[in-house]
């Protein structure tokens, strides 16, 4: 590409200043969907078939009672509920760092109910 002569930039400087104008709509767009778009809650199935590695769910009933897996359950005989973001950031942080996370806070109870001594 040959390097524009003085008369040249006004043009190309127009030029370029749409093209940023568009990448930015685009951008903006795409931002927005992306905001707009809910967080997704799995039944057992659900969760085994996106787990990469598609436990078995006495697998996941495992993970969940060792506390290694985030899970919702509510009172009573409500089944067992995975929160998408919450599974894709143990994922991606490992699950080992859960049962570290659960640690802590019950460090940080304990810790408060006797008056910051432990």
């Amino acid at each position: 590409m040959n390097k524009p002569t003085f008369d040249e930039m006004p043009a190309l400087l127009v030029s370029q200043g749409q093209e940023i104008r568009e990448l930015k709509q685009l951008l903006v767009q795409h931002l927005g969907k992306q905001s707009v778009e809910k967080d997704h809650w799995f039944n057992l199935e659900e969760f085994c078939a996106y787990h990469p590695d598609h436990p078995k769910k006495p697998t996941v009933y495992s993970w969940v009672g060792k506390g290694e897996v985030p899970f919702h359950k509510t009172e009573g005989k409500k089944p067992l509920r995975f929160l998408k973001s919450e599974i894709d950031q143990w994922l991606l942080t490992g699950k080992n760092n859960m049962v570290k996370e659960i640690d802590n806070q019950a460090e940080e109870y304990l810790r408060k109910q006797k008056g910051g001594k432990l």
